[in-house]
């Protein structure tokens, strides 16, 4: 099953990826924004590129990309379908010349993630897939290949972090889940990477008890979501993208949802809220 957006999204996906190379690895110049976050023009070469294509393939459908997010809570409260955008997710590992960096695209309808697209520009791969559609993972050249979750860990149970990001709560959740599964394997990514580790297999959770955006989150939940996995908040509800004032989401955990554990998981987690 596929939907008829995908395919112009993935290759929307593509061509933002392909603006962005020019700018990496050149010492492109940096600028913060007023939350003092960093943005370059790599973020606005690709956000331009998804905003006029997303608009053009269908204009009764709104664009909140993290480069245009001024828009107020009375507007996007309006909104029964939209597109969530990253243009640049990643932009610090993007600055410190690492490959670790996507393009993140979302058709988010009445809260939900319909389907998401995970573009790698660094070496070409794509990722997507949706709730209900599957999910698949494609190189620079070549057709799609369907990615699933593990339902259980195939050696060490292996968690997936950022490279920059913890807190306090996370840590003592990686004690609780040591304690549980022995010696845990932690694997460092950047970005919405994290997620596609669990899509495709190669790892078992990724818990973030720290904050995030919902641009940051999903387009990778739609292919975890296609890929047999969930994004659940620490009381154990599935993470949505209701209009909201704050477009910050709670600390969650991703996971399969079939795994045997996830009931462990959850109460380590809600002891921590």
């Amino acid at each position: 099953m596929s939907h008829p957006l995908l395919p112009a999204v993935v290759e929307l996906v593509r061509q933002a990826g392909a603006a962005i190379l020019p700018y990496w690895r050149t010492g492109v110049a940096v600028d913060a924004k007023a939350d003092a976050s960093p943005v370059t023009a790599a973020d606005m070469a690709a956000h331009h590129i998804l905003n006029d294509g997303l608009l053009a393939l269908d204009p009764s459908i709104p664009v909140l990309s993290e480069e245009a997010a001024d828009i107020p809570l009375s507007e996007r409260a309006r909104w029964t379908r939209w597109w969530l955008v990253d243009p640049l997710d990643g932009t610090k590992e993007f600055i410190a010349d690492s490959e670790e960096f996507t393009v993140n695209v979302a058709l988010i309808e009445h809260g939900q993630v319909v389907f998401g697209v995970v573009g790698i520009p660094a070496n070409g791969r794509c990722y997507y897939g949706g709730a209900g559609l599957g999910a698949w993972r494609a190189e620079a050249e070549g057709g799609g290949q369907a990615i699933s979750v593990r339902l259980a860990p195939e050696e060490a149970f292996t968690l997936v972090a950022s490279r920059r990001h913890s807190s306090p709560a996370q840590e003592r959740l990686l004690t609780g889940l040591s304690e549980r599964f022995g010696d845990l394997q932690l694997v460092s990514v950047g970005s919405s990477l994290k997620f596609c580790q669990l899509a495709e297999g190669s790892a078992d959770c990724y818990p973030r008890l720290a904050p995030t955006s919902q641009w940051d989150t999903a387009a990778a939940q739609g292919v975890l979501e296609g890929a047999g996995g969930e994004v659940l908040t620490l009381q154990g509800e599935a993470l949505d993208y209701q209009a909201r004032e704050s477009l910050l989401n709670p600390h969650f955990l991703a996971l399969p949802a079939a795994a045997e554990w996830r009931a462990e998981l959850i109460e380590l987690a809600r002891a921590l809220d």
